[in-house]
């Protein structure tokens, strides 16, 4: 079998299992969702980055922030977040946590001397390491299902594909007495094990034993990863009133996914259970550029705004999937009585390969500050994020058509499921003395065109921070706490009354500490 034809059947077999969207619609915008990011300080204020400068988070944020700084930094901002998650599967609640330690972000940022006789009073370089976004994730579910098991989603994807015994043979290598056996796709592994049969001599329809049994079900989904970009910018100061800023970003995506789902059915007279286990790997690198200017009206008041280009991203991942089933001897006899059943226990998928890319959504912001003498200032910003535009790519198929194909599909189910998000922040800072004080809110709109099992996807941010700053040094922390709603479903078949999904409530808190000094 060629590689183009595994991966076209375990292609549908990926997407069937998100019903909402299609894979790899839902992966542009995972890779594109930014939710906060920069130094303690600006994530205490909200995330502002538009129209305040003089905080190295400008190198990624609003380049043009840049143009503030009359002296040299380095700083080192290293954070650790909680992920929690609840989970409702069929009336029945599972929670979970992990946390991570991560980089927020380290830059330095070198300033030239100023130039008194000049309209441009100075420049100033920032090279920064940030975190984008986080992939990381884990959630568990569980619930006593009497409508179906995840083999029923084998069955409907086999019989509506029509697909032939003869190929299901061709595409399974029993085991040997050295080797572990080898499918080229899912049902070819549900094949191999006897979980499915065909009806006919043909193949389809396929069936499976123990339809009318209950099923106690669970799952767990864990994810790691992130998006990091390592970033270049430039500023200048024109007359301490206009700021310019522009930037170039180097991204690098890693995401990888373990899921298992298991059935354990209840009275069974064939399979005691079976677990599906899939694991995905994917890694990426892309460009953007950025470009910035922040305007002083008074010493009170300034406006600023910046333009993000997309991000075009290569992208390869790899995804594996297996099959472990608990057979009862002696439940399967030839003609003659003797055991027939599967001589295995566990069936591995073939690996499979892909490459595509990605066109991450146009960015844009704008904001105001305001400055309340010595005493701080207020801050915010409004964003449009265009989802609606993202696209995604392939050149893996040898045929040019079928490339296409894939690009005009993915473009529709983008403009059909995403559209243009507007998202709002704001922000405050207090001073006393050496000391500052912070609060923030972010509010990200919901960029689905329709809601999902009655999941509003909008996220509200909350974060408060403090810090300690002098002539040579300084020191941030802050935390942000974020609560949103998500959906998951293992399975879907061809009746919706059949299958469930689990509905989740993400609790996230993020901790960032920042530590800097001036040259």
């Amino acid at each position: 079998m060629t590689k183009t034809g595994i991966w076209i059947g375990l292609f549908c077999s990926i997407t069937i299992s998100l019903p909402a969207f299609a894979q790899y619609a839902s992966d542009a915008f995972r890779y594109s969702e930014i939710n906060q990011t920069g130094s303690a300080r600006f994530q205490g204020i909200g995330g502002n980055h538009a129209s305040l400068g003089g905080d190295a988070s400008s190198i990624s944020g609003n380049p043009a922030g840049l143009g503030f700084y009359s002296r040299s930094e380095v700083s080192f901002s290293p954070s650790v977040t909680n992920f929690g998650t609840k989970s409702t599967y069929i009336d029945n609640s599972t929670s979970d946590s992990k946390s991570n330690f991560n980089i927020a972000q380290a830059s330095l940022v070198i300033t030239s001397q100023p130039s008194f006789q000049r309209k441009w009073k100075r420049s100033s370089l920032g090279i920064s390491y940030s975190r984008q976004q986080s992939f990381q994730n884990r959630f568990s579910y569980s619930g006593l299902n009497n409508r179906s098991a995840y083999v029923d989603k084998v069955v409907d994807n086999a019989n509506n594909a029509n697909l032939a015994q003869s190929t299901l043979q061709q595409d399974y290598l029993p085991g040997t007495s050295t080797e572990l056996p080898l499918a080229y796709s899912e049902a070819a592994a549900y094949y191999g094990m006897q979980y499915i049969y065909p009806t006919s001599n043909a193949g389809p329809p396929y069936g499976r034993d123990d339809r009318n049994s209950s099923s106690n079900q669970s799952g767990v989904f864990d994810s790691k990863g992130g998006n990091t970009q390592w970033t270049v910018a430039y500023a200048g100061n024109y007359d301490d009133k206009l700021y310019v800023g522009g930037s170039i970003g180097f991204t690098r995506i890693k995401y990888d996914y373990a899921h298992s789902f298991t059935d354990t059915f209840n009275n069974p007279t064939v399979f005691r259970s079976a677990t599906q286990n899939e694991e995905l790997s994917v890694s990426g690198n892309g460009i953007n550029a950025t470009f910035g200017i922040i305007y002083k009206v008074s010493p009170t008041l300034q406006f600023g705004g910046a333009l993000t280009s997309p991000s075009f991203t290569a992208i390869k991942e790899t995804f594996t999937q297996s099959l472990q089933a608990d057979y009862i001897r002696g439940s399967i006899r030839d003609d003659n009585g003797n055991e027939a059943g599967p001589l295995e226990d566990y069936i591995p998928v073939a690996p499979n390969d892909f490459e595509y890319s990605i066109t991450s959504p146009l960015r844009g912001s704008v904001g105001a500050t305001v400055f309340l003498s010595n005493k701080g200032f207020l801050t915010g910003s409004l964003e449009y994020i265009g989802y609606g535009g993202m696209r995604v790519r392939t050149k893996f198929y040898s045929s040019s058509a079928d490339n296409n194909a894939f690009r005009d599909d993915y473009k529709d189910e983008i403009k059909d499921t995403y559209k243009g998000a507007v998202n709002a922040r704001l922000g405050g800072e207090y001073r006393a003395g050496i000391w500052r004080g912070r609060l923030g809110l972010a509010y990200l709109s919901d960029p689905y065109k329709f809601d999902s099992d009655d999941i509003k996807r909008d996220k509200l941010l909350f974060s408060l921070g403090a810090g300690v700053r002098n002539s040579r040094f300084f020191a941030d922390i802050s935390g942000t706490y974020n609560a949103f709603k998500t959906i998951y479903t293992p399975y879907v078949l061809n009746n919706a009354a059949d299958y469930a999904s689990a509905k989740i409530n993400n609790n996230t808190v993020n901790v960032v500490l920042s530590i800097g000094t001036f040259f």
